[in-house]
């Protein structure tokens, strides 16, 4: 009796997570609602000492999808099976880099609602929120992660002179937009379209244009 082969979840050559094995939906309801046990701790089990870091995050990717950014950030995704292929992507980066890639995590939370639960007032100096959806309905403007009542707390977790990646905010007291001359120097800027999948298509399509 032949035995059928069993396919791997991962890539032989690079022994990273393969994309085809995490099927995930374009779009996650942000009005759902998730486990709050890292919220509230007392009436939960008390969280293992792996859990708990002294280390301040200091960059936040909203909506990092399948992490291809997250070398220097915190991700925080909505979709769940992209939560689990970046989780096992990271791991295959610390695996076949030794005492590299430490410095990166993704949680799955609704950011439009926990924010101020995981950072601290001017913690972060770097939020960015590539490729947010539009949600061009009116009715569904309250979805849009970019939208006025959300900025004041983006700005509450921002530290003085921290930078978020998004337009729009023009109108909004507490941001200012940045200089030609910083943005072509600033190397989270030159990442965004390089670092991730989205962005370099985005960047192809562009020059494709013109």
């Amino acid at each position: 009796m032949i035995e059928k082969e069993t396919t791997s979840a991962f890539n032989k050559l690079t022994g990273l997570p393969s994309k085809r094995f995490h099927r995930a939906r374009a779009h996650s309801n942000p009005l759902i609602q998730f486990d709050y046990s890292l919220h509230y701790p007392p009436l939960f089990p008390a969280p293992s000492d792996e859990m708990i870091s002294p280390k301040r995050i200091q960059f936040a990717d909203i909506g990092c999808g399948f992490g291809g950014q997250l070398t220097h950030d915190r991700g925080m995704e909505i979709r769940d099976k992209v939560i689990k292929y970046v989780n096992e992507r990271t791991s295959a980066f610390r695996t076949t880099n030794a005492g590299q890639y430490q410095n990166i995590s993704v949680v799955r939370t609704k950011s439009m609602k926990n924010i101020p639960n995981y950072f601290e007032k001017g913690q972060l100096t770097k939020m960015l929120f590539p490729f947010q959806d539009p949600h061009y309905k009116e009715k569904n403007h309250r979805r849009r992660v970019i939208s006025p009542h959300l900025l004041d707390e983006y700005a509450y977790t921002l530290a003085v002179g921290g930078i978020t990646y998004t337009g729009y905010l023009e109108n909004h007291p507490m941001f200012e937009a940045l200089m030609e001359e910083e943005l072509m120097n600033d190397l989270v800027v030159k990442l965004l379209t390089r670092a991730t999948k989205e962005g370099q298509k985005v960047c192809q399509e562009w020059w494709a244009d013109i």
